[in-house]
């Protein structure tokens, strides 16, 4: 897709060197007269993707169609915000689509307009399917220098770097949650390819990019579920199946989704993905609840069952410190993932009458808490309020954990890890395994793993192309089971998002992490490199270019 927006790009300039347009498009604008649209776009794909994108140059929306029926239910809340600016119109609450205010091919997209005419795109409109997409590329200075040094800081993990963090493709097709006099039903395939992959990456799907070669660019699905929508059960049911972004971030994996280019460490530490199914109810317009089963996090379906053998069992009668003793793993064989587990969620979520404020209370992906790739036992809450019509503020706050974490300092944890005898050692996993714990003594085996998290996005939006963020944020490792550093960190960071157009945004921003505890900036797990920096200023900025 990277091709088709530098295609574009060249098109456009092309264009700027034709000869004025016919008359009769030139005489129209599809901003004031919807229906000479497909007569002001021309015939050819590439001339009507040219023009779509010139025509919204400037604008806040693309033209819309007087006849088109409501994009709410009249007795819902009024929509929170508007994109651009934001990235969203509905307070993010996740897994599903939006309960009331979702049409099908609702989705502002040059690429649907460009194939509009065409036999495929005739049959995707008829069907209400939509393709879609972006190509997002970042850059950053650091004052860290170490390749991958930036981290714990995301996305932008590799300092003084220009990458392409994601270039996505969607094929859609919405339930209507507007109507209420029939069942629907709708889907979501994504295709990822960047730097990000890594991100998003679920152990058993495509991970051995990740996890046996650490490759810098990389490919994911993080979504591809069906979803099917009852109007009728209470204000509307919905059940998605598949696997989904993890409820109910602020963040997302997305670009778009996002207000800043870079991540809170907040963000970057919890739950990614789920694999399961997720069912939403609308009690009435202001209430719902959401119920779901899921095999824990970031973990494939077959990883429920599937084992392997244990290279370094534990042998009869071994004690501590002699060769064979593995009292973590002493079976001839383990799970691959021992923290594939059934796991439930429960969340919900309060929106007010004006759709001023929201908040989502959300235990997410909850089991046993083994010990696993990730299999974050994640209890904690969003909320939002708009002040004014130009301020409003985002926040968050988590407790998470793993149950059982094996000790980063303990000799006999050194031995059996040296020896193959975890599913999660360099025998089986030689890059980006997950981390050890740092427990309160070294003759502790095991420990309990935590991590708190908070941070807030305060958000001042003086008109409809621009939005200024501030992102406060405190995150604690105390067993550096997530950062690998066991530490307290602060980050503050301040973004200004501006869109060109409905399809065009640049987000500069200058973040400042802190390491309280001790360094954890400037180095890299995977080269042995340790970090050697308790402090990192960053200055950074991405370009988001939609089809």
């Amino acid at each position: 897709m990277g091709v088709v927006i530098a295609l574009s790009v060249c098109s456009q300039m092309a264009v700027a060197a034709d000869p004025p347009a016919p008359a009769s498009a030139a005489a129209c604008d599809p901003y004031k007269d919807y229906s000479c649209l497909d007569s002001y776009l021309g015939t050819g794909f590439w001339e009507r993707f040219v023009r779509y994108q010139e025509l919204e140059w400037g604008q806040a929306t693309g033209p819309s169609d007087p006849n088109a029926p409501a994009s709410r239910r009249a007795d819902f809340p009024p929509a929170a915000q508007t994109t651009p600016p934001m990235p969203f119109t509905e307070w993010p609450y996740g897994g599903t689509t939006s309960l009331g205010v979702t049409r099908p091919s609702s989705v502002d997209s040059p690429l649907m307009e460009a194939l509009a005419n065409t036999d495929f795109g005739t049959w995707l409109g008829k069907n209400d399917f939509q393709l879609y997409g972006w190509v997002d590329v970042g850059a950053n200075l650091s004052t860290s220098s170490v390749h991958a040094g930036n981290a714990p800081a995301a996305y932008d993990y590799v300092p003084n770097s220009i990458q392409m963090d994601q270039a996505v493709l969607y094929l859609d097709k919405f339930p209507d949650t507007v109507q209420t006099d029939h069942i629907d039903w709708g889907m979501r395939l994504s295709v990822i390819y960047g730097t990000n992959y890594r991100y998003t990456t679920s152990y058993g799907l495509a991970s051995y990019q990740l996890l046996d070669r650490n490759r810098a660019y990389g490919y994911d699905f993080p979504m591809f579920y069906g979803e099917v929508y009852d109007p009728k059960i209470l204000d509307g049911f919905m059940v998605r199946v598949g696997r989904y972004i993890s409820l109910p971030d602020i963040e997302a994996q997305l670009a778009p989704n996002n207000y800043m280019y870079t991540h809170s460490m907040t963000y970057t530490f919890d739950n990614y993905t789920n694999t399961g199914i997720q069912t939403t109810l609308a009690i009435n317009k202001n209430y719902m609840i959401q119920v779901g089963v899921a095999a824990g996090t970031e973990a494939a379906l077959p990883h429920l069952w599937e084992t392997e053998n244990n290279p370094y069992p534990n042998r009869q009668g071994a004690l501590p410190g002699q060769v064979g003793y593995n009292p973590l793993y002493p079976g001839s064989t383990f799970k691959v993932d021992p923290g594939a587990l059934p796991s439930w969620t429960l969340c919900g979520r309060y929106n007010s009458d004006d759709g001023k404020t929201d908040v989502n209370a959300c235990a997410n992906a909850e089991n046993r808490g083994t010990y696993g790739y990730n299999n974050l036992q994640w209890y904690g809450l969003t909320a939002y309020h708009q002040f004014t019509d130009t301020w409003h503020i985002a926040f968050e706050a988590y407790h998470l954990f793993e149950n059982n974490v094996p000790n980063a300092n303990n000799p006999t944890v050194q031995t059996v890890y040296a020896n193959g005898g975890s599913p999660f050692s360099s025998h089986f996993i030689p890059f980006n395994a997950p981390d050890l714990a740092i427990c309160s003594s070294p003759g502790v085996l095991t420990c309990r793993a935590n991590a708190y998290g908070s941070v807030a996005y305060i958000n001042y939006s003086p008109n409809p192309l621009d939005n200024f963020s501030i992102r406060p944020e405190y995150f604690s490792d105390p067993q550096g089971q997530r950062t690998g550093v066991a530490t307290k960190y602060t980050n503050l960071a301040f973004g200004w998002q501006h869109w060109f157009s409905p399809q065009v945004e640049v987000r500069p921003e200058l973040a400042y992490y802190r390491s309280l505890d001790g360094a954890a900036f400037n180095g890299n797990a995977n080269a042995g490199v340790a970090p050697n920096k308790s402090h990192e200023l960053v200055l950074s900025g991405d370009l988001i270019w939609h089809f």
